[in-house]
């Protein structure tokens, strides 16, 4: 199967783009390494870069060269993970958000259907696109209800997904995404608690939480992740629409940083600040859809995940350290 995976060199991405060349497929991987690290795609560089199946090319979205690429690597399944995903920026900033997050999934849709690739596999927010809703785990059936201008532009893409179904015959999978954790998440952004709490408390630093500490989310480990879009591109050719991929358990940010003090060895209390605008105050995706259509269900337990991210981070320990802002 030749496969192209935007966002490749995010902490996702490379991780798709790992399990998608372990499992045999050729994979062009496309990134603008503003976010995504090149560091992520050593292995798949060093060990098929020379034999040819794996390509790296090195583009933004929105750049004019985005429909030329898509047709001349002629892919038989596209997945979308690139996207603008901080919450804070898209609050900040939300015109940048909707042009990365919506005109750059509108471009990447354009391309297919302009190169005949019909299944595109998105990377929706599972965690934000309900909303809040009054009961958990959230199927999808559940009223789509976008409170930030992030979970509105995700939400966009999906919709613009459906739309090109209709129109031209793309086969869109959108994989409601939980909140995701695991090796190579960065641990200095806005994003990914746990990657931010395991290399504080890892390094005897400050740590804070925002709230009170008792909001829940969904933790969902990146290898399981990459597991659900590799069925996503493999099940039944009629197979379209929404599919939540996360655990269905809801974990207090308390309790997180309790797993992952413990993890490390290191007692010392977090610090406590107001919360932030946008932000849910429970999350958690039921995956029975997931589990009955695409035969996938999560594998890892969230105290194996923190321990295997602790690991990652101790054999990356020379990933710059800037000003620590903690979740």
């Amino acid at each position: 199967m030749r496969t192209f995976v935007t966002g490749a060199a995010g902490f996702i991405g490379s991780t798709l783009v790992d399990r998608l060349l372990a499992d045999g497929h050729q994979v062009i991987g496309l990134d603008n390494l503003s976010t995504g690290r090149a560091e992520n795609l050593k292995q798949a560089f060093l060990q098929y870069g020379p034999d040819g199946r794996f390509t790296f090319i090195r583009a933004d979205l929105l750049g004019p060269e985005l429909t030329s690429i898509v047709a001349a690597n002629r892919p038989d399944v596209v997945f979308h993970l690139a996207a603008q995903a901080s919450l804070p920026a898209s609050i900040a900033d939300p015109q940048r958000d909707a042009a990365i997050n919506v005109l750059g999934t509108i471009s990447l849709l354009e391309a297919c259907r302009r190169a005949d690739v019909d299944r595109f596999i998105y990377a929706a927010s599972g965690g934000s696109r309900y909303g809040a809703p009054q009961r958990l785990p959230v199927t999808e059936t559940c009223p789509v209800d976008p409170l930030s201008p992030y979970a509105a532009a995700k939400v966009a893409g999906e919709l613009y997904a459906g739309a090109y179904a209709a129109m031209y015959g793309v086969r869109p999978i959108s994989l409601g995404l939980a909140n995701v954790y695991g090796p190579r998440q960065h641990p200095h952004g806005e994003a990914g608690v746990i990657a931010i709490f395991c290399h504080a408390l890892m390094n005897r630093l400050a740590t804070t939480i925002y709230g009170d500490g008792e909001s829940t989310r969904d933790y969902v480990f990146v290898a399981d992740v990459a597991d659900a879009f590799i069925r996503a591109a493999t099940t039944d050719h009629v197979v379209a629409g929404v599919f939540n991929v996360g655990t269905g358990l809801q974990t207090t940010v308390n309790e997180v940083h309790r797993l992952i003090a413990d993890a490390t060895g290191n007692a010392d209390p977090p610090r406590y600040a107001a919360a932030r605008s946008g932000e849910v105050r429970a999350s958690a995706l039921d995956i029975t859809k997931c589990r009955s259509t695409l035969d996938w269900h999560p594998t890892v337990p969230l105290a194996e995940g923190i321990e295997r991210t602790i690991d990652w981070l101790r054999a990356e320990s020379h990933i710059e350290s800037p000003v620590l802002q903690a979740f």
